[in-house]
């Protein structure tokens, strides 16, 4: 009984050392993971996209709606939305002078709804398309000038109506055409 008693004993003993060291190698362990997750963050950014040093100034004239249909709130806030990407996101400042370095002007010249989706003889799925016609002028370097055209498509069920869906989704509209438009003039992929 005794000499179990003992073994019993060293056995403890034997388990208590090796948790003891376990907990003493944990602490370096958990240390050393939590700082690096801590340090470990990934960090990118845009902010002052890549410009020529020279390029100062910008300017965003009124954007018009030549569309068919005209959404009343599109150019006001489209016109907006760009000033404020281009502000917050760039090192350019905004001016109303015919000098400025980027003059980015453009209309609405296409805003539509067609069908995307037929389900047992009916329509169950629309599209609201918008097209941009956007106008770039680099007053520092001619060949950079631009003409295109920026178009950005929303999928909504046939049961709401346009008003429902500009109500809904106009503001995605904004935001991925403001994108669009701002990728357009300062990505050089």
């Amino acid at each position: 009984m005794i000499l179990k008693n003992k073994a019993a004993n060293r056995l403890q003993v034997l388990i208590a050392k090796k948790k003891k060291g376990k907990r003493i190698l944990l602490w370096p362990i958990g240390l050393l993971l939590i700082a690096l997750f801590n340090f470990a963050t990934c960090k990118y950014g845009f902010k002052d996209v890549s410009l020529a040093p020279e390029v100062k100034t910008f300017r965003v004239n009124y954007f018009e709606n030549k569309a068919d249909y005209k959404n009343p709130q599109l150019s006001p806030q489209l016109t907006e939305k760009l000033k404020q990407k281009i502000i917050g996101t760039t090192r350019l400042q905004q001016t109303n002078s015919d000098d400025a370095h980027y003059d980015i002007s453009g209309f609405v010249s296409n805003y539509y709804t067609s069908t995307t989706g037929i389900s047992a003889n009916n329509t169950s799925l629309n599209r609201l398309t918008v097209t941009f016609h956007l106008l770039f002028k680099n007053t520092l370097d001619e060949k950079k000038n631009m003409e295109s055209d920026v178009t950005y498509s929303v999928d909504f069920d046939a049961n709401l109506s346009l008003s429902q869906v500009e109500n809904q989704k106009g503001d995605e509209i904004i935001k991925n055409l403001t994108d669009a438009i701002f990728n357009k003039i300062f990505s050089n992929w």
